[in-house]
């Protein structure tokens, strides 16, 4: 299962958002329907022209049967031109509807806190990103137009039918309690189980993914069989969601078109017998007739789309939710009076009552360079990212300049810490735009600058196009050690006054990563530095080593000292450096 589902709006909320989203475009929202009405009122025009036909006919009289088709293919070609311009109108409607709802969420999804995002995985928010929003584009495009279309188009085909006969129209209404109850029913169970629906699907995502990228992790592990288990087992759950929301729609598809049926047979049988008894015309009951075949297909769209608008409805929820997630920081209007950077019995759980620090304190002065070292699983990486703001501890403070890192508004925070990982991403567009990011009024000397410091101008320059190339999806392919560089290079043009650094060069090998190290440090000079490292060269350049062990900081001081003592952090040294460890 996914490690923390994000949380999912509930249905008053996407109805308010959704009409006030539909509300916001009144005029081409009028225009769209008034298209759509007309067109419905010129598809009026044949049944009645041929209700009339039949009855002159009847009458014995002469048929002028050019006029009548000309009449017949001028109402069809208007029609026609109608619905073209209509369709027109509410497609651009709808993509820009689509086109706000898109912004918002991107706006939505970048607000997110980080320490939310890190929880829930990576399952649920690609799901939302990707499969919720193209659902909710199909709905947008497609089921929210053909909806209006269909609803326009039976209220008026009724009002045809109500003017043609009022008795006539006492048939129609024999499917309506099948129809009513029927999809009162489904909708009563749809949103609900497109809900679960997704939600399998983000857990099945989940699993591919962790799978896939810690494939040699599990080949080492042996663990195979167990993720295959695992992939089953959300296959199976993915597979239930979908053959319930199936077998919704199995029963409820049958009722709805037993619905088309009644009314037309209906029709043709009371019409006849209203007929025998004078109470009506031949050319009421010809139009009356038609008028009821003419209504399925409104019907039926209208019916057919509401499954898409559960479908939407449900990927809405998933989407708006996202805006539900209560913030992990309130900004206050204090200043940081410096940039000492302190951790005071700081104490972090992911699952509450099982910490993984344990009354950690810590102070790094500006300037200082850090190195912290220590076993997997140890908590380097969640200590990291305490100092960086990007999780606030359970208890205890961690403060830069005075103010609790979680009191500082983001913008404000980033220019004091940042964070860089071993993982990267390498966005479309060019290099340019992907360093840009950091520092969008950058100039072109302040790029090549920063990819100069991180030892990545020379490939950069070699690419097709420079600066200028376009990488990322469908571009040029970067290498992950390059694609760690150009992020790298991003911090550089940052220019925050503390940098957290986990095992942001693991993935160059050791001899580039030394040497990319050295550029850093001169550029970095005068900046705080901390180093999460594993390769312990990065320890010996340090001003002080913190050991992190279970959770705790059991050795700290300098390369020398820590070895002339002959603890944790000597031995650790002498087997990556392969020389003895001092005995103190």
């Amino acid at each position: 299962m996914a490690r923390e589902i994000l949380p999912v709006a509930d249905r008053k909320q996407v109805r308010a958002y959704a009409r006030r989203l539909t509300l916001k475009y009144p005029r081409q929202l009028t225009v769209a329907l008034a298209l759509h009405g007309l067109a419905a009122v010129a598809g009026l025009v044949v049944p009645w022209q041929l209700g009339s036909l039949v009855q002159t006919v009847q009458d014995g009289g002469d048929v002028d049967g050019l006029l009548v088709a000309v009449v017949i293919g001028a109402f069809l070609f208007l029609q026609g031109l109608l619905i073209r311009f209509a369709v027109l109108a509410s497609a651009r409607l709808g993509e820009k509807v689509l086109a706000e709802l898109r912004e918002e969420f991107v706006d939505r999804v970048l607000g997110l806190p980080l320490s939310t995002v890190e929880r829930a995985g990576a399952g649920d928010l690609i799901t939302r990103t990707s499969r919720d929003v193209d659902s909710l584009s199909r709905t947008v495009r497609h089921a929210v137009p053909e909806t209006l279309i269909a609803l326009v188009t039976f209220v008026i085909t009724m009002g045809a039918l109500v003017l043609v006969s009022p008795q006539l129209m006492l048939p129609m209404l024999v499917a309506g309690p099948l129809i009513w109850f029927a999809t009162r029913w489904y909708l009563k169970r749809a949103r609900d189980g497109y809900l679960r629906e997704n939600a399998a699907y983000a857990d099945m995502t989940e699993g591919l993914a962790e799978t896939v990228e810690g494939a040699r992790a599990v080949e080492a592990l042996r663990l195979q069989e167990r993720r295959r288990e695992r992939t089953d087992g959300d296959i199976r759950r993915s597979y239930a969601a979908e053959r319930y929301t199936l077998g919704l729609r199995t029963l409820w598809f049958p009722a709805v078109e037993l619905g088309y049926v009644i009314p037309v047979v209906s029709t043709l049988l009371v019409g006849g017998l209203f007929y025998t008894n004078d109470w009506v015309t031949v050319q009421q009951v010809t139009a009356a007739l038609v008028y009821a075949q003419q209504l399925i297909d409104p019907l039926d769209r209208f019916l057919m789309w509401i499954d898409e608008l559960q479908v939407g409805g449900a990927a809405m929820a998933r989407l708006l939710g996202v805006a539900n997630v209560p913030d992990d920081r309130e900004p206050s209007a204090a200043r940081p009076a410096g940039e000492l950077l302190k951790a005071d019995d700081v104490r972090y759980a992911y699952r509450e009552g099982r910490d993984v620090l344990h009354g950690v304190s810590l102070t790094v002065a500006q300037g200082e360079r850090l190195a912290m070292v220590g076993p997997s699983g140890a908590g380097k990486s969640t200590l990291g990212r305490l100092l960086a703001g990007i999780h606030g501890p359970r208890t205890g403070e961690v403060s830069v300049g005075g103010v609790p890192l979680v009191e500082l508004p983001l913008d404000d925070l980033r220019g004091h810490v940042a964070l860089v990982t071993q993982e990267h991403h390498v966005f479309k567009g060019t290099v340019r735009d992907n360093l840009l990011i950091a520092r969008p009024d950058a100039d072109d000397a302040a790029v090549r600058d920063a990819l100069a410091a991180v030892a990545a101008l020379d490939w950069v320059e070699a690419l097709p196009d420079g600066l200028e190339t376009e990488v990322g999806s469908g571009g040029t392919a970067v290498p992950p050690a390059q694609a760690q560089q150009l992020a790298l290079a991003r911090l550089v043009l940052a220019d925050p006054h503390t940098l957290v650094l986990d095992e942001a060069t693991s993935l160059i090998d050791p001899r580039a990563a030394r040497h990319l190290e050295r550029s850093l440090a001169a550029v970095l000079e005068g900046r705080t530095v901390i180093a999460i490292a594993h390769r312990l060269y990065t320890a010996h350049d340090a001003d002080r080593v913190a050991v992190v062990e279970d959770g705790r900081i059991t050795e700290l001081g300098s390369h020398d000292e820590l070895v002339t003592e002959g603890g944790s952090y000597a031995a650790l040294w002498a087997s990556w450096h392969g020389t003895p460890a001092a005995t103190p």
